[in-house]
């Protein structure tokens, strides 16, 4: 997406999308992860802007590993937007898991553990209050792989998958999504001083310039950055396809 050309046109459709969706469903609202990040405050500014803050709810789902900035930004976007804040602790949950027979903690699973645990505590939310689910997935991370299956990829509208990540800044600034958010640097709160860029091994900034050339490209690589990119693009695939199934070939 060039959010430079037609940028408020653009804009207009995500809200035109978010609306669809929410009127089709017979919704009372909609429900969104809060991160203190950028990514999650834009959606939210989008659901809030598409049918009105009174129908939007942020739930704040920290761990003790999360950043206590993140939780107060997150409230003060909220206090911006007009919109409802809930903050829940999900170590309790957590805990729950850590009693199971044979668990095994550690960076990789746990991560995952705390998304699909956060997914499952917002589609709790909207089946009881007849909400649907926003995500928060940008184009680039969409792309590369870096979300967990029926974790943070799952939702009922994406108003973000079209906007790489570089992308997302320009639309943010746009919709006067506040400073600290915007200088903040992407972590997913995974793990203490956790950095989304450290952990794919690559800066936004390279896996949007690389994206942008491989599609221009038809996927072929022509520089090592490329490469690397490519190859989570091919190693992720399965993260953004249906799960294998006969059902087109074996009709009953």
């Amino acid at each position: 997406m060039d959010v430079d050309n037609g940028l408020g046109c653009r804009m207009g459709r995500v809200e035109q999308m978010i609306r669809y969706a929410y009127w089709n469903t017979g919704s009372r609202g909609i429900v969104i992860g809060l991160s203190g990040g950028i990514d999650s405050a834009v959606a939210a500014a989008f659901c809030c802007r598409a049918v009105g803050p009174a129908h939007v709810l942020g739930l704040s789902l920290p761990t003790s590993v999360s950043n206590p900035d993140d939780i107060r930004d997150a409230g003060k976007l909220c206090d911006l937007l007009k919109m409802s804040h809930e903050v829940i602790s999900i170590d309790p949950l957590l805990d729950a898991y850590r009693s199971l027979p044979g668990f095994l903690e550690t960076p990789y699973l746990l991560g995952n553990l705390m998304a699909r645990i956060r997914m499952a505590t917002l589609y709790y939310h909207a089946n009881r209050d007849n909400r649907i689910v926003c995500g928060t997935s940008n184009r680039s991370e969409y792309l590369v792989g870096y979300c967990t299956k029926y974790g943070d990829n799952a939702a009922d509208i994406q108003p973000l998958l079209h906007l790489y990540k570089t992308d997302v800044y320009v639309v943010a600034r746009e919709l006067g999504i506040p400073e600290p958010i915007m200088k903040k640097v992407p972590s997913a709160g995974l793990w203490e001083g956790q950095s989304d860029e450290k952990e794919i091994g690559l800066t936004y900034a390279e896996i949007d310039t690389s994206l942008k050339s491989l599609e221009k490209q038809q996927w072929l690589a022509r520089t090592p950055t490329e490469e690397k990119v490519l190859a989570l693009v091919k190693k992720s695939e399965h993260k953004r396809q249906p799960a294998p199934n006969l059902l087109a070939v074996c009709p009953e």
